[in-house]
């Protein structure tokens, strides 16, 4: 396992040839950790999380967080102490060596392709409910909803389109600008804001009771609204919700560009966790509170559950409001995933893992379009036939494993290179790094039997690619130790675009 490590030093050598300025402070790395972090999971998720725990739900955000907070401690110090493209599966190279990096990388595609498919399964709830509403336009659910739906359908063109659309913007090169990001972060923490303003008043206790129907730890029931068997409790909640914040690592990959890393790092990863989950809680609050949350309730069968929430509670404005929020914020989310796998698939293709067309650069767009278009094929099928609940959970699967490998991977080079240099180093990591292994472990086997199914599965179709292609065709294994990641033509790397019209020199 620990054969084939990819030299640190050359990849740290590598880097020094592009250095960047150090130009964010701690508010700019909030800002960017909460335009990351706030989408698909609070605008959609809410109802996926009511159906799993009801009420106690409240208890799955701050699960979620507190596993978030401890990995993204680790993360920062390797993506600080490692600042080039590649994110877990470089990390995992340099440490573990080349099977557990496969692994990885092979895990982050899973992550980020079925994330933005989940997102496209959103937004194209939020969109069918913004057209029943506003124009009185119905739209069934025989083209809205996949054949694997609770409530099924043959086939999701909304969410299909939109994937499509996104990853031909991607093929032309085309990326958020600042400004439009900082507008995208006011939309969301706006649309929030409103539904927290709102629905909170209207608050009746009974609707917490009982608070907590299906206990802590996870186990399995037949859904209340369809009957199928899911995984339910307070547990299995947190790991479906744990989707809802990935998006932190936006704060870590801009390590290079941080003034006083060691300050300034942790208190974007923390503070804009912590507002998350502030905004989250009251959220969950307010919906629970105002309609109730109890499994197989309104709300946890709704598709656009907040705006769901605002139509319950008799503020239709407010529901076309959060429905064109969501329209207007969520593709941005479907493009920055959708963003990641290219350039995670694009590095593993220069290294050799995967076949080298994939890693061939648009001669005009300076773009990676085979394997733009390969993945924009693979995200809007899934997005058209899986519904988002089982979305969220398969891409979670594949987080939860790559975040283990970092928070092992930073204690092992702690031991194995202690005089490294590290831009940030992770704050009491003997203690931080342990309960992020546990608890991103404990996280992973609370999803239900049917996702680690998929993941397992995932997982030995990919030791096959590797032991049939990659390991033989391994730049590593031939002895090619340059790193290419940095090179000229490499195209931009996914590093979240920076809030507020920040520019680094």
């Amino acid at each position: 396992m620990f054969g084939r490590v990819k030299s640190l030093d050359a990849i740290l050598a590598t880097a020094k040839k592009n250095s960047l300025h150090r130009s964010l402070g701690a508010f700019q790395l909030t800002m960017m950790g909460i335009g990351g972090i706030i989408g698909t999971g609070i605008f959609v998720l809410t109802a996926e999380a009511a159906t799993k725990a009801g009420p106690a739900m409240m208890w799955s955000f701050v699960l979620a967080a507190v596993v978030c907070g401890l990995t993204a401690l680790c993360y920062a110090e390797m993506a600080a102490m490692i600042p080039v493209s590649g994110s877990a599966y470089t990390y995992a190279y340099s440490t573990f060596g080349e099977l557990l990096a496969w692994i990885v990388g092979w895990a982050l595609v899973l992550e980020y392709a079925i994330a933005a498919s989940a997102v496209a399964v959103g937004w194209s709830g939020y969109m069918v409910g913004l057209f029943r509403d506003l124009w009185g336009i119905g739209i069934g659910n025989t083209w809205t909803h996949g054949p694997l739906d609770p409530e099924p359908g043959i086939f999701n063109i909304p969410a299909f389109v939109i994937a499509i659309v996104v990853a031909a913007l991607l093929y032309r090169g085309t990326t958020e600008s600042a400004r439009v990001n900082a507008v995208l972060v006011c939309v969301k923490i706006a649309a929030l804001t409103l539904f927290i303003a709102l629905a909170l008043p209207v608050i009746n206790g009974a609707n917490f009771h009982p608070f907590n129907p299906y206990g802590f730890m996870k186990h399995e029931v037949a859904d209340p609204a369809s009957g199928h068997m899911v995984a339910v409790g307070i547990a299995a909640a947190a790991s479906s919700i744990f989707f809802a914040y990935v998006g932190f690592d936006a704060v870590s990959t801009a390590a290079e560009e941080t003034e006083n890393p060691n300050r300034n790092i942790p208190i974007g990863l923390l503070g804009s966790l912590a507002i998350c989950t502030v905004f989250y809680l009251l959220v969950a609050t307010g919906a629970i509170g105002s309609i109730g949350a109890q499994p197989g309730g309104a709300l946890a069968t709704s598709h656009d559950a907040l705006a769901f929430v605002m139509r319950a509670i008799n503020h239709p404005l407010a529901s076309k409001l959060l429905q064109i929020a969501a329209g207007v914020a969520l593709p941005s989310v479907v493009l920055m995933m959708m963003f990641g796998q290219t350039r995670i698939a694009f590095v593993m293709a220069r290294d050799g893992l995967l076949p080298a067309p994939l890693a061939k650069v648009h001669p005009r767009y300076k773009t990676p379009y085979v394997i733009t278009m390969v993945t924009g094929v693979f995200v809007a099928l899934f997005a058209a036939l899986f519904p988002v609940g089982q979305l969220a959970d398969i891409s979670n699967s594949g987080t939860l494993f790559a975040f283990t490998a970092v928070t092992i991977g930073v204690m092992m080079l702690r031991v194995r290179d202690p005089g490294r240099y590290r831009p940030f180093r992770t704050p009491l990591l003997w203690v931080v790094a342990p309960l992020a292994t546990a608890g991103c472990v404990f996280l992973f086997f609370q999803l239900s039997f049917y996702t680690l199914k998929l993941f397992f599965a995932w997982g030995a179709i990919g030791l096959v690619v590797y032991f049939l292609y990659s390991r033989s065709r391994s730049h590593v294994g031939r002895g090619h130790v340059e790193v290419h990641e940095l090179d000229a033509d490499v195209p931009p790397q996914p590093v979240a675009p920076l809030p507020g019209g920040i520019e680094l020199d």
